[in-house]
């Protein structure tokens, strides 16, 4: 492999609380060198980042790659290929697939599949429970050693106290977090939010406490076990307090958040974007099954405190809970539909243009939530990525942070195409992306790098 000089542009490093012009020099796969005048080693690659910004590959906690089973509708390869062009360079399988990755041959077929594609890094997330049953442990010692990063039956909660308190003392072993999917299942019976929008279209809703009584009894088998604890996609200010609390004290707790949670909200079920949105001129139409989540779209209140967690530090990471669906899925009514939005190609962008260009959440602090937070949150085994220091895994991402475009779901390379953002004009571009030290996509080089 040759050497790759990424040169001319501003480096935005969390990991080393670094911003500054520098290069980066990767050799054999790996961080060589980050300076401001390195030389190229004879034969090296030389990426041209001038005027743009240079940070370490995003780490996506949360993926649905649907392989194996529902290959219509997203297959490793189509997911690695939409992750590098969203700038992800190290993707997390949840195993809710067909079968489920709930054996250490399935997550090795998983790895295997991930590096005949040849794209980003695929992580496997296993089972908690036997086939996500939810009624029998899976073997958590075999799926670690087997490779699995983490263990989640998302899609299902954990809902069986005892189970997941097996699980967290589990998680002290194999020094791996659990990561629960949020929801009572005897209060979490509806479509959206519940509140006005769902009331003014009579649809059935889901409440703050459907999340948040689950979020409450984790966090005291945490304590109770001291084991490792990650709460997927949190989208109340009630979750989001709940994590402040733990911290506080100590517990081995961390928590993610989605693009859609941290930028949109239930009043886009209306037709609308919400009062002092940058996407109001839009008028998408009411029920629009694009915006069917789970867990759903939430209020402005809800958001708002999800940013302020996100900015101080409460959310640990950013992660998209991509869920890709054939058209099908969701061209039917809004209680039909399946919960789920394509969001790999969107995330920064939709982030950057929410996040950082109106609410002023710091550039630094965006990056690290996509980069070296959810490194820390797996451990050991994220240890090398999200970061630019020597030694580190030779990902990187680069980033036009000028450029707007507007959505065009026909242009994605994932198969789900399912995005409440088509038509959008979004700021902020993924020009390139690197894995292990090679160009896995370049915008200027690829003739639908573009995307609108």
């Amino acid at each position: 492999m040759r050497p790759l000089l990424v040169r001319g542009g501003r480096v935005i490093d969390p990991s080393q609380a670094l911003d500054a012009p520098a290069q980066v020099l990767l050799v054999n796969g790996r961080v060589e060198a980050l300076g401001p005048d390195l030389a190229p080693p004879d034969g090296a690659q030389v990426l041209d980042a001038t005027g743009l910004v240079v940070c370490p590959g995003f780490v996506d906690l949360h993926t649905h790659l649907r392989e194996p089973g529902e290959e219509e509708k997203e297959t490793i390869a189509t997911g690695a290929l939409a992750g590098v062009r969203g700038g992800f360079t190290t993707l997390c399988a949840m195993p809710n697939t067909l079968p489920p990755i709930d054996t250490p041959a399935l997550v090795e077929a998983v790895r295997r599949r991930a590096e005949e594609a040849g794209l980003a890094r695929v992580l496997p997330i296993a089972c908690v429970s036997k086939g996500r049953q939810g009624k029998e442990l899976a073997e958590l010692a075999d799926l670690a050693r087997a490779g699995a990063v983490a263990f989640s039956d998302d899609g299902s909660p954990v809902a069986n106290a005892f189970l997941m308190r097996t699980a967290l003392h589990y998680s002290t072993l194999t020094g791996l977090p659990i990561i629960n999917h949020l929801e009572e299942p005897a209060l979490a019976r509806g479509v959206a939010h519940e509140g006005w929008v769902a009331s003014r279209l009579g649809l059935p809703g889901i409440p703050p406490q459907a999340e948040e009584s689950m979020a409450g009894r984790d966090i005291a088998l945490c304590a109770l076990t001291g084991g490792r604890l990650h709460l997927a996609h949190i989208s109340t200010a009630g979750t989001a307090q709940m994590v402040r609390w733990a911290k506080e004290r100590g517990l081995p707790v961390t928590a993610e958040a989605t693009p859609h949670h941290l930028c949109l909200t239930d009043e886009w079920l209306l037709g609308t974007r919400g009062e002092g949105s940058p996407f109001a001129p839009l008028s998408p139409s009411a029920y629009d099954t694009h915006c069917k989540v789970n867990p759903p779209l939430r209020t402005r209140f809800h958001r708002d405190a999800l940013q302020r967690a996100l900015r101080e530090g409460v959310i640990d990471a950013i992660a998209t809970d991509h869920a890709p669906h054939t058209p099908v899925d969701k061209a039917c009514t809004f209680q039909e539909a399946s919960f789920g939005i394509s969001g790999l190609e969107t995330a920064f962008a939709l982030c950057y243009t929410i996040l950082v260009a109106q609410e002023g959440i710091p550039l630094l602090r965006l990056l690290e939530a996509l980069t070296v937070g959810p490194a820390r949150v797996l451990g050991e085994k994220g240890k090398g990525l999200g970061s630019l220091r020597p030694g580190s895994a030779g990902d990187l991402v680069v980033l036009d942070l000028r450029k707007r475009w507007t959505v065009d779901p026909s242009r994605f390379a994932s198969k789900g195409k399912n995005t409440p953002l088509a038509g959008v004009t979004l700021q902020g571009m993924v020009v390139a992306t690197v894995v292990g030290g090679r160009v896995v996509y370049d915008a200027r080089s690829s003739p639908t790098g573009g995307r609108g």
